[in-house]
């Protein structure tokens, strides 16, 4: 019996479709993935077997074929675990095809049946909906991202025995009422500007800077209170929007980043050490990541000592500024990695950090000073 079910994979930020179609036939048992696998998914059938057998059910011992389509598409991540081995299941009968194909289907399985946590749930919510699909079964850890959806049925799998059970027409699962995207009311906003005393000229350079999301750059001596500023800047931005908060929350749900898997509702303020390379800046890397100006994205970037970055780190930053976005090719496939952010630099008047210091002098030379202004370039 042939049996198909949807799922996904994540490609960047976003859930790519991926149809698993399983075959059950006669002959030596066997258990065969095709349709360019990573290393996490051809180990799956380890996981898919034991978890099926461990939650009290048959693991047929016959030809079991599973295609994963598109078959040009590389598919990472052990998210397929849950969608193989509820087609398998539904291939012998025990789950039916109808109300399977009604969702689309990730998680990760343990030995034991039970569901684990996955990456990019909100990302898969929302390819549920743009194809029409009525619902979504995910992990229940993963059940407040996946609510953040509106138009879907969301059913939550503790364990694998869980999702046959919601089915096959029993009661799902309980679930406690999910928070929305944007900021309860009271909750704490972090640094606030009104708590700087003095500092009228940056204080006033901040608000511009807010109002019309300008890039700003701080120039000061050590201690005088340039990190503390750029601190307080979310504080002074307005609240997120609901689609701003999705957006930013299906970044980090995405990667996989703190405070994943609990939603951020507050602008992000994300700082990089000057050391930082250009891919970790902007990102990079094989599949690609996001980089810090991505996971700023509707937020503040604060790149602290600005002037010991590298040059091509900082060259790097002109174009996403520009844009929203950087597009980053591997493969033959483009990912797109929004960055909307407000860049805050910070750095010394001088090499020593003498120059406009209280108590100390400055022992720089015209040509030291000549070559530290030449870090940085005009527009």
């Amino acid at each position: 019996m042939l049996v198909r079910v949807l799922a996904s994979t994540i490609a960047g930020i976003d859930a790519v479709p991926v149809e698993v179609e399983t075959d059950i036939s006669k002959g030596l048992p066997s258990y065969t993935i095709v349709g360019l696998p990573g290393g996490a998914v051809r180990e799956s059938a380890d996981r898919v077997r034991a978890a099926i057998r461990n939650s009290g059910l048959r693991f047929p011992g016959r030809k079991i074929t599973i295609n994963l389509a598109p078959a040009d598409l590389r598919k990472d991540g052990a998210l397929l675990d849950l969608p193989i081995a509820l087609s398998i299941l539904c291939a012998e009968g025990v789950v039916p095809a109808d109300a399977l194909g009604k969702f689309l289907v990730g998680g990760e399985l343990s030995l034991d049946g039970s569901v684990k946590a996955v990456r990019g749930v909100l990302s898969q919510a929302l390819l549920a909906r743009q194809t029409g699909l009525s619902g979504i079964i995910v992990p229940s850890a993963n059940c407040e991202e996946a609510e953040l959806v509106s138009g879907l049925t969301v059913i939550p799998a503790e364990t694998l025995r869980e999702a046959v059970a919601a089915l096959s027409g029993e009661v799902p699962p309980q679930r406690k009422k999910r928070r929305g995207p944007l900021p309860v009311p009271g909750e704490p906003h972090g640094p606030d500007l009104r708590d700087v005393v003095g500092q009228p000229v940056a204080r006033r350079a901040l608000e511009i800077a807010a109002t019309g999301e300008h890039a700003l750059l701080l120039f000061g001596p050590p201690g005088c209170g340039k990190t503390m500023l750029a601190e307080r800047m979310p504080g002074i931005l307005p609240d997120f929007e609901e689609d701003e908060a999705l957006e930013t929350a299906k970044i980090y749900s995405a990667a996989g980043e703190p405070p994943w898997p609990r939603l951020i509702t507050r602008r992000p303020f994300r700082t990089a050490h000057h050391s930082v390379t250009p891919a970790g800046l902007v990102g990079g890397g094989n599949p690609p990541r996001p980089g810090e100006i991505t996971f700023a994205h509707g937020g503040v970037l604060f790149l602290d000592e600005f002037s010991e970055f590298r040059r091509e780190s900082r060259e790097a930053l002109r174009q996403p500024l520009e844009s929203g976005e950087i597009r980053i090719a591997r493969a033959g496939n483009v990912y797109r990695f929004p960055c909307r952010f407000l860049l805050l630099a910070a750095t010394n008047l001088c090499p020593c950090g003498g120059a406009g210091h209280p108590k100390r002098i400055c022992r720089c030379s015209p040509p030291v000073l000549l070559r530290f202004s030449q870090k940085f370039s005009g527009p």
